[in-house]
């Protein structure tokens, strides 16, 4: 293995594979999009995460459509080498050892991105400190900073402990591993021990990138002081700068990150305009998100694209041709996808769904803002616009977080509301969301359908995962929509920008009106009376939104304006 990294990338999760539960959603899906596209273009990374032995959870619904939690119980030594190393970290006043494992991400042409899982379910750790690798988000604040020190401090001493000693920059995708801050300068202190706190800060920010995702206060980790004190007790570093790091009792990891990095990023343009309000006082620049188009595509879609834009994989950008691939061609390979879709959701949840029926997907994490159950908002009026515009049944999936009780809420009224229409509207909710599951969903939909509360979307990647297969989004102008909807060209806005806000037209209502007009009169009706027309919209989907919203480009720019200059 080469010991000349350039990059290391630190994420709590990394979605490596489906049936590798180190995921939740999509920080997970962004993270390992990012490093498979570095091991496409040949870039020197590697990744650092939690070996999640539990994964997230695995979802149950009951019949009332009411969600319970178990671990997940998945065979690592089936995916994952182990790796003949270890070190240990400090938490409160003992000594906890942690080991690594390694997944390779193999690009399109043969480079190997590695990816370090660290574990501490070591012989010689005490049971808990054996668990604190378990769960991912799991249990109370204090599991939560230990599995943080685990991952920052003790991420960077594994990498140290397999020679990786020349490391360039060090990105914190999110700021639960900006603990790293702390290991960097106390390396320091043993070579600059003439040098203060603030001397030390300055060399380390020049060589850490930090990319925010959560567009809200209550979404960053903070600790009280007197934990984070207890936890970090041997952390001098921590103690040298706490006075400046921490407010109002309060230990903001967030906070540490952006103290800590000469590059700062939102994940859109809307985002960094969001968290330049939130952040006062710091540069943030944006870097678009992307999603990695050989894995989000459907076995159909690639084949189309091997045959009509052989460089496609190489070349991302090169998805503007399909601007020239027939109807029939564009429309036979979706069609095939939406079968695939349709007979695997009859087969899990016997909804009774037909091929014919134009078929709208909705998957996010279960919580109120991500407002799933917007389009029941008038049941009466939808039923009339399905009965008058043309039939629609609606695939939803999506998981609650097992402390979010609102978010269990929304998925049992989608249970309800699945009762009350019948089999006027046929409704499935595809149990235990995963990345297998997702790409059947987003290829096998005819409209994709996305409603958070703006302005809380941060980027939102379901929608790009979708145009790269030809279908168009209906949504709220937010987050990556923003950049990417051209009205009835590339799918459509629920909103209309040249009015009224986003923000304001949900305090008025007026959302649910556009949602339901351009359903109406708009969209059902092309499906099934204009075809071509509808066939245009999925053509544009993949050649203008497919060629940019990748993470070829999204790493190509983390390259030019944070890694490499």
């Amino acid at each position: 293995m080469n010991n000349s990294i350039a990059i290391a990338y630190f994420s709590m999760e990394i979605a490596l594979e489906s049936a590798i539960p180190t995921y939740s959603g999509g920080l997970g899906v962004l993270a390992g999009d990012t490093l498979r596209s570095a091991a496409d273009a040949g870039i020197s990374m590697t990744g650092i995460t939690l070996l999640s032995r539990k994964g997230y959870f695995r979802q149950r619904l009951d019949d009332n459509g009411w969600q319970s939690e178990e671990p997940v119980v998945w065979p690592i030594t089936d995916y994952l080498l182990p790796v003949d190393v270890q070190t240990s970290v400090e938490i409160e006043d003992r000594q906890v050892t942690i080991r690594a494992w390694r997944f390779d991400i193999v690009g399109c042409n043969g480079f190997i991105v590695p990816v370090y899982l660290l574990d501490t379910d070591v012989e010689g750790n005490s049971e808990y400190d054996r668990g604190l690798t378990d769960h991912l988000y799991g249990g109370d604040s204090q599991y939560r900073l230990c599995q943080e020190v685990i991952l920052g401090i003790g991420g960077i001493r594994i990498l140290r402990a397999l020679g990786f000693n020349n490391i360039e920059r060090f990105h914190m995708n999110e700021g639960h591993s900006s603990l790293l801050v702390f290991e960097l300068m106390s390396e320091l202190q043993q070579t600059h021990n003439n040098k203060t706190t603030a001397e030390l800060t300055d060399i380390v920010r020049r060589n850490c990138v930090f990319t925010t995702h959560t567009p809200v206060t209550a979404g960053h980790d903070r600790f009280p002081v007197n934990l984070a004190l207890r936890i970090l007790k041997k952390c001098n570093p921590f103690k040298d700068c706490m006075d400046d790091i921490c407010c109002d009792h309060e230990l903001n990891l967030t906070h540490l990150a952006l103290e800590s990095s000469y590059y700062i990023n939102g994940v859109a343009k809307k985002h960094r305009e969001t968290s330049r309000k939130l952040f006062e006082g710091y540069r943030i620049d944006s870097i678009t998100n992307g999603v990695h188009l050989y894995t989000w595509t459907s076995d159909q879609i690639r084949k189309l694209f091997n045959k009509h834009i052989p460089d496609w994989r190489n070349d991302n950008a090169s998805l503007r041709y399909a601007a020239s691939i027939s109807d029939e061609a564009i429309w036979g390979a979706h069609h095939s996808a939406k079968r695939t879709l349709i007979e695997y959701v009859n087969k899990v949840t016997n909804a009774g769904m037909d091929q014919s029926i134009m078929t709208l997907g909705f998957a996010r994490r279960a919580t109120p803002y991500k407002r799933t159950t917007l389009i029941f908002s008038d049941l009466d009026r939808f039923k009339n616009i399905v009965e008058h515009a043309g039939p629609v049944q609606i695939i939803f999936s999506g998981k609650a977080h097992p402390k979010d009780t609102e978010g269990k809420t929304l998925i049992r009224e989608i249970y309800k509301i699945k009762s009350l229409l019948g089999d006027s509207v046929r409704i499935a909710y595809l149990p235990d969301y995963d990345m297998d599951i997702a790409r059947m969903l987003i290829s096998g939909s005819d409209l994709w359908l996305n409603t958070p509360l703006p302005p809380l979307e941060a980027s939102g990647t379901s929608g790009m995962k979708a145009a790269l297969n030809g279908v168009p989004s209906l949504s709220i102008l937010d987050g990556w929509w923003i950049e990417g909807c051209i009205e009835g060209v590339t799918g459509w806005s629920i909103a209309n920008p040249e009015q009224q806000s986003p923000e304001r037209l949900y305090k008025t209502n007026g959302e649910l009106e556009i949602m339901y007009s351009k359903l109406e009169n708009i969209i059902i009706p092309m499906f099934y009376h204009n075809r071509t027309a509808y066939i245009q919209v999925m053509r544009n989907a993949i050649a203008i939104n497919g060629s940019f919203f990748n993470t070829e480009r999204m790493v190509s720019q983390y390259v030019a304006k944070a890694y490499f200059r």
